[in-house]
């Protein structure tokens, strides 16, 4: 990490008026209207409403607020807070400047060396505002990193270098292993983990207050456990159920989604485990047709339900292992559900792990 410790420098003059502006693709302000996509419209405009991770949050606010703001690379799940606290942090160095003083990027679209050159690095070398007696560094956000090229990376070091004391870099992504290690040594890092269900229950309880939407309990519950600590996915649930129905409960939430219900699953569950191998077959056949249910949620939720079975532990090493092998999980299984294999087969191979399953169970309890 390059001069983290230093006070941020700035140099004295101040660029042309389009200079900035001209390269910065950061997000435009979202209508409050009722078509407004829900995910913008209650993004949190400050540290304070960062719906979770305080102890990140807190740290990157006090270096802030001290002045002391390194480079950062913040990397974890899809919809943890990454862009946003970082466009909260853009929002309290800048204020009404906050347009002009960041270039926002994301690396998956403008992810070549050409982009380093010539984007980032006529940005960075662009002089910067001050504004009052408090010196401010322009700000490079890069969304998605880990799809830049190598080469790309690798001429983001030296510009990361070379532009330290007018302009800090932070860079997103979900796979920090595919940043480089120079790269890596340059930021201090931050891992944002999938929310907490209290955190994402409480962000949906206020959208739903400001919304004025009719959500029991059961509906909420099902949000939380589909949006598997994913904010965005969260958000984006409830408003699509929204569009559907006007009384959100938990049959409306999974008809939305396309998921199985939990009713689904443990119907699916009781004939997999006490069916035979042609009755099972059938009865799994028609409820796929008649609810349009696809194979690889089923198999991914009656996996979370074996689970909650009790059963000798060594039986069910074995079924999960059989489980993943079908849902394609292990990389070296990849061929399977994922490229178009027959459908039918692989219910076959789920229905034909469960009787093995239960031949195994005869046998312990013998």
């Amino acid at each position: 990490m390059a001069e983290t410790s230093s006070p941020m420098e700035v140099d004295a003059a101040a660029p042309p008026p389009t200079a900035l502006g001209k390269l910065n693709k950061g997000k435009a302000p979202v209508s409050d209207g009722k078509s407004a996509p829900w995910v913008e419209k209650y993004r949190p405009q400050s540290l304070a409403d960062v719906a979770a991770h305080r102890d990140i949050v807190d740290t990157i606010d006090r270096l802030t607020s001290e002045n002391r703001l390194p480079h950062l690379l913040l990397y974890g799940p899809p919809g943890t807070g990454k862009t946003s606290t970082i466009l909260a942090v853009a929002r309290k160095l800048y204020g009404s400047q906050y347009q002009n003083m960041i270039l926002e990027l994301n690396a998956s679209d403008d992810r070549g060396i050409d982009v380093v050159r010539q984007q980032i690095q006529d940005f960075a070398s662009a002089r910067s505002l001050s504004f009052g007696a408090r010196p401010s560094v322009k700000l490079v956000l890069l969304d998605e990193a880990d799809a830049m090229t190598k080469d790309a990376q690798f001429a983001l070091r030296r510009v990361i270098e070379k532009h330290t004391k007018s302009t800090r870099f932070a860079l997103i992504c979900n796979n920090v292993n595919k940043i480089i290690p120079a790269l890596q040594s340059r930021c201090t890092r931050f891992r944002f983990a999938p929310l907490d269900a209290a955190h994402v229950r409480e962000r949906l309880q206020h959208v739903i207050q400001s919304e004025g939407l009719d959500v029991d309990g059961s509906g909420l519950t099902s949000l939380v456990r589909l949006s598997n600590g994913d904010m965005r996915k969260a958000l984006n649930i409830l408003q699509s159920t929204h569009m559907a129905s006007q009384h959100i409960d938990e049959e409306a939430v999974y008809l939305c989604t396309g998921n199985p219900m939990p009713k689904d699953i443990e119907q699916i569950t009781y004939w997999l485990l006490n069916e035979t191998f042609s009755d099972g077959f059938r009865y799994m056949s028609d409820i796929k047709v008649r609810k349009g249910l696809a194979l690889v949620d089923i198999i991914r939720e009656v996996t979370m339900f074996v689970f909650k079975i009790e059963m000798p532990s060594d039986v069910r090493v074995k079924l999960i292992n059989d489980l993943a092998d079908i849902d394609c999980i292990q990389i070296n299984c990849w061929y399977r559900l994922s490229f178009a294999s027959n459908d039918k087969l692989q219910l076959g191979a789920l229905i034909a792990t469960f009787t093995n399953a239960r031949s195994a169970l005869k046998v312990s309890f013998m």
